[in-house]
């Protein structure tokens, strides 16, 4: 009787230098524009990227520190990552240590990109020199984005869950390949590894979570189609993938529960985060935001690619071709069955239509109205779609092309062509961006002028203080005035500082006392025209050091509280 032979491994379809000198050119434009930034000191510009480091610093840095101190609006991973890097003063204050995930995570997405669009150009392990170049230009094209290369400098978490994101569909686009070759170890072990990635994605970005349910649909899907394959072969190699299944299923849940658990637990709300008094919708509410595409499918999905045009190319025909190709390498992925699944790389669009619409989350863009620049870093989470099948689309009119014109001698030359148009069209689109600026760079620009001129003023106060004095102020947007003048958050009562599972307030609350009695806690108190400690000072009529004005800002003002005036 012979024994059924063990399935052999694919042989792989890049090669180890290969990624050695992908990864290497990634490190380089990664290292470089940090530097670059870094000495403008134009990596602190986001306002969002100087609170993500100010909330992993609070962790252990602070009168009541702790995990709650990680809050509830945003998950918690990209906090947890930055905390390492931050221990050291220097590198807190410079951003440095809040740049350093996000940096690692722009190298792994560059090679998660080669990776995907090798494994959907091979054949049995095997791929022909014009696969390999289009490779290769798609990992340039997501490597070489001028936004993505701004974000990735900064604090931001844009980079970072790009990397969970692609590697998902890495995995999962090589575990269906392995569960086609009968390898039901190795299958096993890379829907393991998506799932994990997946569940860190879903601790990321609230991006991952709408990926994780479009994961759980496409894997159900898949499983039922080869079930009812009417082939014992194929159904028998179906079989072997349910508690890989399950596996899966647990880790894309995983994250999700545990968030909402710690919600209830800690806020006695499980959607806090959706709904409390920090929650976009709170937000919008406060600050009378304008919502261009509110209700309306279309428009949101029109504002979100638009975003996404504009972090690819800078004039709108050249936007529009990058949709248009990336569109038609989407549809011969469909029509052809080569690369399906990397058709996930478009769960972005529908996610960001639903959060426009429906969901208080504004996008603006400059060519329409309201004429200005705000969230349209998120357009960077099409840029993986963008990468892998603009240039597949361009190679599959290529290709087209070459069949209409039979065996010539232009049929022969026409993916050449095709190469050159798309790195024609790269270099145009990305150096007419770096000519005007990276969008994402503009948009922290427009909206960082008073902030950072308030923040800066506060700090050159704070640095006259004595070293041991202590501060009562809402960190809320002004946490960077604190880190500029290297003050501890440790020497900071602040609106952290009380069991947040006590509603609407804590009465033994540090802060909520200090509120009570600010010039029996605090040596100077720091508010805000209408924060909370802004309120109470006036209210004791507390001495006044100075009051700061700056354009686009609310007032400032600094009072004396246990510390008299001499």
């Amino acid at each position: 009787m012979k024994l059924p032979m063990k399935p052999q491994p694919s042989p792989k379809a890049y090669t180890e230098n290969e990624v050695v000198r992908l990864v290497w050119m990634a490190i380089f434009i990664s290292v470089f524009s940090f530097l670059l930034y870094n000495r403008r000191e134009e990596i602190l510009l986001y306002g969002d990227a100087v609170a993500h480091i100010n909330i992993a610093r609070r962790v252990f840095d602070s009168k009541t520190p702790g995990l709650l101190q990680l809050g509830t609006v945003w998950l918690p991973l990209p906090h947890l990552l930055i905390i390492p890097f931050i221990i050291s003063n220097r590198m807190w204050q410079s951003g440095l240590g809040g740049s350093i995930p996000s940096m690692a995570s722009f190298v792994l997405g560059t090679l998660g990109i080669f990776r995907l669009v090798r494994h959907l150009l091979s054949r049995d392990g095997q791929i022909d020199d014009e696969g390999k170049v289009w490779s290769w230009l798609a990992a340039i094209t997501y490597a070489a984005n001028p936004n993505l290369i701004y974000m990735q400098s900064t604090a931001m978490n844009e980079s970072l869950y790009l990397a969970f994101f692609i590697w998902t569909v890495v995995y999962f686009a090589e575990f269906i390949q392995r569960i086609e070759t009968g390898d039901r170890a190795q299958a096993s072990r890379l829907l393991t590894k998506s799932g994990l990635c997946l569940a860190a994605a879903c601790l990321t970005r609230y991006d991952g979570w709408f990926l994780a349910a479009v994961m759980l649909v496409t894997l159900v899907v898949f499983a039922a189609k080869r079930s009812s394959d009417g082939s014992p072969e194929r159904a028998g190699k179906a079989a072997f993938s349910r508690p890989a299944m399950l596996r899966f299923v647990l880790l894309a849940a995983a994250s999700p529960v545990l968030w909402l658990a710690y919600n209830a637990a800690a806020y006695r709300n499980p959607v806090e985060f959706a709904n409390g008094p920090y929650s976009p919708q709170a937000i919008e509410r406060r600050t009378a935001t304008v919502n261009p595409a509110r209700g309306s499918l279309i428009a949101a999905s029109a504002y979100f690619l638009k975003a996404g045009q504009l972090d690819v190319a800078e004039p709108q025909w050249m936007g529009r071709a990058w949709l248009i190709l990336a569109i038609i390498g989407a549809a011969a992925a469909v029509f052809t069955g080569c690369g399906r699944v990397a058709l996930l790389l478009w769960a972005p669009l529908a996610f960001y239509t639903l959060s426009v619409a429906y969901g208080n989350i504004p996008i603006f863009v400059p060519t329409w109205w309201p004429f200005s620049f705000y969230n349209l870093r998120y357009g960077l989470e099409m840029l993986p779609a963008f990468a892998v099948f603009a240039p597949l689309g361009l190679s599959f009119l290529a290709h087209s092309l070459t069949r209409n014109l039979g065996e010539t001698s232009k049929a022969r030359w026409a993916p050449v062509y095709a190469i050159v148009i798309w790195l024609v069209l790269l270099v145009a689109s990305y150096g007419l961006i770096w000519r005007a600026d990276p969008a994402c760079y503009r948009e922290a620009k427009v909206n960082m002028n008073g902030r950072v001129a308030l923040d800066t003023q506060l700090s050159n106060w704070f640095k006259q203080f004595p070293p041991d004095s202590t501060l009562l102020m809402y960190l809320g947007e002004h946490s960077g005035a604190l880190e500029r003048a290297g003050i501890p958050l440790r020497r900071v009562i602040n609106e952290g500082n009380h069991r947040v599972w006590k509603r609407p307030i804590d009465p033994q609350g540090l802060w909520e006392r200090a509120l009570a009695d600010p010039s029996a806690y605090a040596d100077y108190i720091v508010g805000f025209e209408g924060d909370p400690v802004w309120q109470s000072a006036r209210q004791k009529h507390l001495t006044e050091l100075v009051e700061i004005h700056s354009s686009g800002q609310p007032a400032a003002a600094i009072f004396f509280g246990r510390t008299q005036p001499r």
